[in-house]
């Protein structure tokens, strides 16, 4: 439940990217958008987290989650500010494939229906690319894949190290020292890059918005650090993609031919496999 909520959650968001990248600077956007994630936990996270029960390890964690998210958020941002969401949603969806292959790694053997539906969803990433064959010029749909990428690896490794934090720690602070570091990371990027110009008047609300959703997933996603089987939640979350495209096609009328829609639920129909 954790995860299909934060997928409700970020699906929304994500449309909302769509709008907003293409009218403001992108770093200082996403500064806003983390910054007010930030103020909307500190009161809850003062109130009722347990900061006695953290750990100077889940401290490092949750700065470490923190700065994967910043990463990941930037190459999300960036991707949807240039390429199609039916391009840019399900490779950022596919990050399970990554907890996959990490778990292998870690002596957790995969059986032969989780490896098909890895290539599955590898299959219908490759596919949706392909068949993306819109107006932008081949190296803008390449920026964009790269783009996308980094944030599907930064996702996964927010998540891993999130819900470490959770479980050295409390929900609450973690949560909120996550934002933290997310927040400087985004600042220190701006003042290294000295560039951006503070958002129109009319972008601060569905920023601030953004922010919202955005702090409520990743909090759900991290708070299931705590709880059994806590990979369900994260690997639930990555259907936010396919909400992100119903939405798309609903509100921005992306067109979606057969085979697009093909590749994108063979996507997500992987994730599904993976999770449940």
């Amino acid at each position: 439940m954790f995860g299909l909520i934060a997928a409700l959650a970020w699906g929304i968001h994500d449309l909302l990217v769509r709008h907003v990248s293409q009218r403001s600077h992108l770093l200082t956007a996403l500064l806003v958008v983390l910054a007010s994630g930030a103020l909307v936990v500190a009161p809850v996270a003062a109130a009722y987290g347990d900061w006695s029960a953290i750990t100077p390890r889940s401290y490092g964690l949750s700065i470490a989650t923190g700065a994967c998210f910043g990463l990941a958020s930037l190459g999300l941002y960036g991707a949807f500010a240039i390429g199609p969401v039916r391009l840019v949603a399900p490779i950022v969806g596919a990050f399970p494939v990554l907890s996959v292959g990490w778990a292998s790694v870690n002596g957790i053997p995969v059986t032969v229906p989780e490896f098909v539906a890895v290539l599955a969803i590898v299959a219908g990433v490759a596919l949706v690319a392909i068949l993306s064959n819109d107006t932008r010029n081949r190296g803008e749909r390449a920026h964009a894949i790269t783009l996308a990428l980094l944030a599907a690896l930064g996702f996964a490794t927010t998540f891993a190290f999130g819900q470490a934090a959770s479980r050295l720690g409390a929900d609450f602070p973690v949560i909120l020292c996550t934002r933290a570091a997310a927040v400087a990371a985004m600042a220190l990027l701006l003042l290294a890059t000295r560039g951006g110009q503070r958002p129109a008047a009319a972008l601060f609300p569905p920023l601030v918005l953004m922010g919202v959703l955005d702090t409520t997933a990743l909090g759900l996603v991290t708070a299931a650090g705590s709880l059994d089987r806590s990979e369900y939640a994260a690997v639930a979350a990555s259907l936010f993609g396919l909400i992100t495209i119903l939405l798309a096609r609903v509100f921005l009328h992306e067109p979606m031919t057969r085979g697009k829609w093909g590749a994108a639920v063979m996507v997500f129909v992987g994730i599904g496999y993976l999770g449940f």
